[in-house]
């Protein structure tokens, strides 16, 4: 019989002492349970004790978070966060550096937990934190675990970043702008940097006045790629504070000092490959930088403004500059209305010889194209935190943007063409132009010239092979013996789907964990067991290389405790108050599991594929049809190939010849093949 839900096994370490293997009834308060441990082990002054997790984080037992404890779970006494922290204070201002060095090194991995931070904190602790950078006494493994432990401490949120003294950031600016620093002192000190200007304006102002640009793209050219990406985040922490009316300014200057192409030799074009937090600087900077766009996309024509006119006046007189330009103004008005229709207006030199139905209205199609770009690449929006979406090719280039839209008006030209076209065509001819791009842009061209032989290949005839290979499964095979044949072996599909979805979940995903700032990757990983009855997790420093083993998973959750599987909105973690904006893409990629007693396990997967495959693994574990986007191509897929192999073989089938007939009498032979 199974122990009741409100009971866990576990065992708890004490140093120099045998474990003891308890059960902790989860109704029963902390205080007892701790007094009872230390009664085991004759220890008095229980209430100056807690229990810690013995792996991973090493986090305290709080009565808010008892409810994680788990079966199996090795906890260790350790002293109460009161008294840690008290102590630790103490040590930190000791006259011996030996045992300052310790403390500060113990400190910095405390302060993670928000329980002893909460008790360091209320101590003034964080001030002296300060006052010690401030000294500027402190150097090399010291400076490195202060500075930890006071960004540790800070990313909890219990004290504003606005407390912060103006001698305090000096000194830390003081540290990014030294040519020749410890790079572990540096890399917390873009940190703290990047913190105070996401999370208070006032200290955003003094950052920009202590940190100039060209001091943190001199950090861009090492060959360090976490000291590039801390750089990378504080250009962009700087870049979104930016008031909106300077931020053509900081683009210059950007501009100016080669921010583009030092990023493209020294990081996309380095020797080591972009990894995930890299890719999502990256990919914030190309959003900053395409936001620069949205006054002009928002921007109408206005027919009183002269210099918007001479603008058009050009483009006429460049389309059209072999005509004779009439004299008379009657004449010529006459000739430039014409023009400026043929122009799209209500192409260009190759558009201006056919008949007014076939034209391609070149103004018409650039305004539509322009929103249409805006649109994939989202301009306008904010950056999605979680993305990594960036796009190599916008780094190749000064006026990357501009490019990108004389490529793509050029394949409209061409689509209009392939497609014959007629004005009447317009909205069908811009969905196809849609589509080539979004295809082309998917397999992420490194280079303009790349996206360019992409859209080439990707002309109109095969974007239609592409639709017509895409929809085979719907469209084909619809005469009755196949739909039978369908019929029969789609569940052989559907199930091989089912077990390729269980064996991912069986080899497990890396997932990386929301936090409120970008400074450190924290991931867990999450695994099913070989005989799909329990569900493996745990913390991770970094992301694995290829498949963690389960005993480095401590958590676990029995999938007969699962209740439901909740996606995007839905999710607790999706509910939370944020300093992050989870947007649309988050959402989409966000999905919980509910289990015994009311908890829950939250995800954010790294892909959509990811996202398929769990939302599928997790259908099949609980004998839920597969409804995933993945499943339906994989289906669909599948099914073609299968069927095609199934009536390849049945054409393939040679009938044997019947044996002549004995010459008696005249019959009749009918002939029948058992295809089975």
């Amino acid at each position: 019989m199974p122990p009741p839900s409100d009971i866990v096994k576990v065992a708890i370490e004490w140093p120099g002492a045998n474990a003891q293997l308890i059960e902790i009834n989860q109704k029963k308060p902390l205080s007892s349970i701790i007094r009872e441990v230390c009664d085991g082990w004759s220890l008095s002054g229980s209430e100056q004790f807690a229990l810690r997790y013995a792996d991973g984080p090493q986090l305290y037992i709080t009565e808010q978070n008892r409810g994680d404890i788990k079966n199996g779970t090795i906890l260790r006494l350790a002293i109460s966060p009161m008294r840690a922290a008290r102590q630790l204070l103490e040590r930190i201002q000791s006259h011996s550096i030996d045992a300052r060095l310790e403390a500060l090194k113990e400190l910095a991995k405390l302060s993670a937990d928000p329980t002893f931070a909460t008790e360091f904190i209320n101590m003034e602790g964080l001030g002296t934190l300060a006052q010690l950078v401030e000294s500027g006494t402190h150097f090399g493994e010291m400076l490195a675990f202060t500075l930890t432990a006071f960004l540790e401490l800070m990313d909890h949120g219990i004290l504003s970043w606005d407390l912060i003294s103006v001698s305090f950031i000096k000194q830390i600016a003081g540290y990014v702008n030294q040519p020749m620093v410890d790079v572990s002192i540096l890399q917390r000190s873009l940190a703290i940097l990047e913190s105070m200007v996401l999370n208070s304006h006032s200290l955003y102002q003094r950052v920009a006045q202590e940190i100039t640009v060209g001091q943190l793209i001199a950090h861009l050219q090492v060959s360090n790629q976490e000291i590039q990406t801390y750089a990378i985040a504080l250009i962009n922490a700087l870049f979104l504070k930016t008031p909106e009316d300077r931020r053509q300014e900081m683009a210059g200057t950007l501009e100016q000092k080669h921010l583009r192409a030092i990023i493209l030799n020294h990081i996309i074009r380095g020797n080591r490959p972009v990894k995930a937090e890299m890719a999502h600087q990256l990919y914030v900077l190309q959003v900053l930088t395409f936001t620069l766009l949205e006054e002009r996309m928002m921007t109408k024509m206005d027919p009183n403004d002269q210099a918007q006119r001479d603008i058009i006046f050009e483009l006429r007189r460049i389309a059209f500059d072999g005509d004779n330009d009439p004299s008379g103004t009657e004449k010529r008005k006459a000739i430039y209305t014409k023009d400026y229709k043929m122009l799209g207006f209500t192409i260009v030199l190759e558009n201006s010889s056919r008949e007014d139905k076939q034209e391609c209205p070149f103004g018409r199609c650039a305004i539509e194209l322009t929103r249409m770009l805006c649109d994939i690449l989202q301009v306008g929006e904010l950056p999605n935190e979680g993305c990594n979406d960036f796009h190599p090719m916008f780094f190749t280039h000064e006026h990357a943007w501009e490019e990108f839209f004389c490529i793509c008006i050029q394949l409209l030209n061409k689509t209009w063409k392939e497609m014959r076209a007629t004005a009447e065509d317009f909205n069908k001819v811009m969905t196809v132009v849609r589509e080539q791009i979004t295809r082309a842009l998917a397999m992420k061209p490194s280079s303009l010239e790349q996206l360019r032989v992409k859209l080439r290949n990707l002309s109109y005839s095969e974007v239609l092979r592409l639709r017509q290979s895409e929809r085979m499964s719907q469209d084909d095979f619809q005469s009755p013996p196949i739909i039978e044949l369908r019929d029969r072996i789609q569940p052989e599909i559907v199930e091989l789907i089912k077990q390729q979805r269980l064996n991912r979940l069986c080899e497990g995903s890396c997932f990386r964990k929301l936090a409120n700032r970008r400074r450190q990757e924290k991931f867990w990983f999450c695994r099913l067991s070989l005989n799909h009855k329990v569900l493996h997790y745990g913390d991770l420093d970094e992301s694995p290389q290829g498949e963690v083993p389960f005993e480095l998973l401590t958590d676990k959750i029995s999938v007969s405790d699962i209740k439901a599987v909740l996606t995007g909105k839905d999710c607790p973690h999706m509910k939370e108050k944020s300093a992050l904006k989870q947007n649309k893409e988050v959402l989409e990629l966000a999905f919980s599991i509910l289990y015994d007693p009311d908890e829950a396990l939250n995800f954010v997967a790294p892909n959509k594929y990811e996202y398929c495959i769990w939302m599928d693994g997790l259908s099949a574990l609980l004998g839920k049809e597969l409804g995933s986007d993945l499943t339906r191509s994989d289906l669909n897929t599948l099914m073609s190939m299968e069927m095609k192999l199934r009536l390849l073989d049945l054409e393939n089938i040679t009938i044997p010849e019947a044996p002549p007939p004995v010459p008696k009498e005249p019959s009749t032979y009918n002939f029948t093949y058992n295809y089975g």
